[in-house]
């Protein structure tokens, strides 16, 4: 059986995406649900998969461009992978072994060297093991790696296509 036209399905991941960003910045304008340092980290990692996938949709490569387009995209959807799943572990922590809660983006922008401030984020804190909001019983993180597998799973349909 083929698979859909390739621009069709960036399109759609694009479109996913979006929407994704979209009730993340609902959550947190219109509900009052400060994002913790690996929301925000997700949320870049999915504005570089809907990019790339509104790119690719715009330009419809040919075969090489194709791949190169998808493995882009199953990069930006592993690296989502990893950090909802690092909050996922996060959440499933005893409240004792917690990391400890970060200083504000300001002071450790005036503070820190760029490498440690990444570093901090990427560790994550006691804020992302938070769980605020769930939907049928999945926190914003399962649903974040939930949309990061499907993703990685289209771009690996996008990279193995024979066509």
């Amino acid at each position: 059986m083929p698979l859909a036209n390739p621009r069709l399905l960036n399109f759609f991941a694009f479109l996913v995406c979006a929407s994704l960003l979209a009730f993340g910045l609902y959550l947190e304008h219109a509900e009052g649900l400060e994002p913790c340092p690996l929301c925000v980290v997700q949320r870049i990692e999915f504005i570089g998969v809907g990019l790339t996938c509104l790119i690719a949709a715009l330009h419809g490569p040919q075969r090489l461009g194709r791949r190169i387009y998808a493995a882009v995209t199953l990069l930006f959807a592993a690296a989502g992978i990893a950090s909802a799943g690092r909050q996922i572990w996060l959440q499933g922590l005893p409240a004792d072994q917690l990391p400890t809660c970060l200083p504000s983006l300001d002071y450790m922008l005036e503070a820190l060297p760029f490498q440690e401030i990444i570093r901090m984020v990427l560790h994550g804190t006691a804020d992302c093991a938070e769980v605020t909001w769930t939907l049928l019983g999945l926190s914003i993180p399962e649903w974040s790696l939930l949309a990061f597998a499907a993703t990685a799973l289209l771009a690996l349909l996008q990279l193995l296509r024979r066509d």
